[in-house]
Order: structure tokens, then sequence, then C-alpha cells
């Protein structure tokens, strides 16, 4: 048996409850480094003068970027005989990504800042409670689905 030196475990070896599982533990470890990445991106540019909705826009791309890289690499990996077309899927993340991580954001970033008072470092966090289980259904189902 070759050696697997790249941390994946064999999805094809575990039962289905298991494999879900285990793609839900490893979604949510590329999440919260993307989440870290994301709001120290758009924390610099809001301290540094940019208007926040501009720091929101410039932190989605970066965030985007990074999470189709190591969701497709880690996460949602192809199983034998499986095929995906690795720009569909890009496009695919950001669009998907565009509804919960730019529009739906900036819409309740502007709610909740402007409308609500709370403050522009706290309001991406509280943001997180309804984009992030948006976005695992959007690329589990539908950005990364296998052939």
């Amino acid at each position: 048996m070759r050696p697997n030196n790249d941390l994946r475990i064999d999805s094809e070896s575990l039962n289905p409850s298991k494999k879900a599982l285990m793609q839900f533990v490893k979604f949510g470890m590329v999440g919260i480094s993307n989440t870290v990445i994301s709001y120290a991106v758009y924390a610099v540019l809001v301290f540094f003068g940019c208007p926040y909705l501009i720091a929101n826009l410039v932190a989605f791309v970066v965030s985007v970027l990074n999470s189709f890289y190591w969701n497709n690499r880690y996460v949602f990996t192809l199983e034998s005989g499986q095929t995906r077309s690795m720009w569909r899927a890009l496009v695919k993340t950001f669009a998907s990504y565009s509804v919960t991580g730019l529009f739906l954001s900036s819409g309740l970033l502007w709610f909740w800042i402007d409308a609500c008072g709370v403050s522009e470092y706290v309001a991406p966090i509280i943001n997180l409670l309804v984009t992030v289980p948006l976005n695992f259904l959007l690329n589990k189902f539908w950005a990364f689905k296998a052939k």
C-alpha cells in the first residue's frame, strides 16, 4: 500500500454518515481560516479609512479565492470515476458566495451598522450566523457537485 502524505482520509473507505461528518468538519476548518483571513482584510482596510462596503468587497474576493482553493483541494474532493470542471466550480463558487458573502452580507452590514448602530467591527461577526450555513449548503450541493 502506498503511503498517503497529504493528510487526506480515504473517503471511499468511510460509511456515508462518517464521510458526511468528516466533510463537515473539514469545511468548518477551512471556514474558520477563511473567516479569519476575510475579517483581517476587512478590518485592516476599515482601519486605514476604507469605506466598510468597499472593504467588504475586497475581503469577499480574497475569501472566495481562498475558500475555492481549500474546498476544492481538501473538502469536496473527487472520488474515483468522478469529474468536475474547475472553471465551472470557480464560477459557481463566486456565484454562491456572491449571494451570501457579498449581497446578503452587505445588506446585513448596512442593517447592523446603519440601522442598529452596531460597531463596524462586530457586524461581520454577527453575519456569520446566517452566511456560514448557507455557504456550506451552496458549496456542497451546487458549486462542488461531482458528475
